[in-house]
C-alpha cells in the first residue's frame, strides 16, 4: 500500500523526495500517515478536498483485496 500511495502523490508534487508515508497499525485498522513538503500540501489535498478523497478511494479499494483491516490515509504536515 506504501508503494500504492508513493506512485499517485509523487507526480503530482513539486519536492517527490519529500513525500514520506508512516504505518500505524492496530489489530484491526491500519493507518497510512502521508506527509509531503508543505508547499505540496495544497496539491495533494485539492479544491475542496477533491485530490485527497481520490487518493483515499483508490487505496481503500486496493486495501479492500490486500487485507481485512479498515484502513486510513491522513496527509499529516
Amino acid at each position: 500500500m506504501k508503494q500504492l500511495i508513493e506512485n499517485i502523490v509523487k507526480p503530482l508534487v513539486d519536492h517527490p523526495d519529500d513525500v514520506r508515508i508512516e504505518t500505524d497499525e492496530n489489530a484491526n485498522r491500519i493507518v497510512y500517515k502521508l506527509s509531503v513538503h508543505s508547499e505540496d500540501t495544497g496539491k495533494v489535498i485539492g479544491k475542496q478536498g477533491r485530490v485527497a478523497k481520490a487518493i483515499r478511494s483508490i487505496v481503500y479499494s486496493a486495501a479492500g483485496s490486500y487485507h481485512k483491516k479498515k484502513t486510513y490515509v491522513d496527509i499529516v504536515d
